[in-house]
């Protein structure tokens, strides 16, 4: 037998073929070709416009991402070795792929260490880290990192949990306040606006949530300085234009 994606197997007096099953690493190699081959370098500039600058960016879509994490399925270890091809789309289909049961705390910490990059930050904590068990206690500890992609994980959490985590209780929520409140200090481009959209998002998760976090865009959007007036003003502007219904 010639093709060696095969291999003969004799039980039961029958003989018969298995496939040889692909290891994680030969399969991210097989992947990685293929997005290689969709690659569109122009699409880098277009990602520059928006503050994105990838290290070792191929430039493929979030849609065909999205589209090839669904042929390869959930898989842990596959993760793993995309991740650690260090290629910014490749790491945003690592997430894609990842088993949130089976991600450590060890892991995510790991790996927000190397964000470099506001998508894929996003990327991975909306896709993967939010549904681990440890997305609550690591909102909380890194938005007090000094990193500015790190302490922007932390926020960016708070703002995946109040949108997906559809169980959790409003007291989650409302200990995230005065971390969003001394968050808000924080000048920083990519923090602020983090920072900003944790508030929105917790604020539209019901009208209760809506009142405290309108409480605190309004004494916000008062400061003398600029970024917690900034983080006010954007949030008092979405929260006063939508609707939730009645009290909670």
């Amino acid at each position: 037998m010639k093709n060696r994606n095969y291999r003969a197997v004799r039980g039961g007096g029958t003989i018969g073929l298995m496939a040889k099953k692909e290891t994680a690493a030969q399969r991210a190699e097989g992947i990685i070709a293929k997005l290689r081959a969709l690659s569109k370098p122009e699409n880098l500039i277009g990602m520059a416009r928006y503050g994105i600058v990838p290290k070792n960016g191929l430039g493929v879509s979030i849609p065909h991402l999205r589209s090839i994490a669904k042929e390869c399925g959930k898989n842990h270890a596959l993760a793993q070795k995309l991740w650690a091809s260090g290629i910014h789309d490749v790491r945003i289909l690592a997430a894609l792929v990842d088993e949130p049961e089976k991600v450590s705390p060890a892991q995510m910490d790991r790996w927000v260490k190397t964000f470099y990059s506001w998508d894929v930050c996003d990327q991975v904590c909306g896709n993967l880290f939010d549904k681990t068990p440890y997305a609550y206690d690591k909102a909380r500890v890194w938005r007090r990192d000094p990193r500015e992609y790190v302490k922007r994980a932390g926020f960016v959490l708070m703002a995946v949990l109040a949108v997906h985590d559809k169980r959790a209780d409003d007291a989650q929520f409302i200990e995230f306040l005065p971390m969003i409140r001394e968050g808000a200090e924080d000048g920083r481009n990519f923090v602020k606006k983090a920072v900003n959209w944790a508030l929105r998002q917790i604020g539209k998760r019901n009208p209760a949530l809506r009142k405290k976090a309108l409480a605190l865009a309004a004494e916000l959007a008062a400061s003398p300085d600029a970024a917690p007036r900034w983080v006010g003003r954007g949030a008092l502007r979405e929260l006063k234009s939508i609707s939730l219904g009645g009290g909670k």
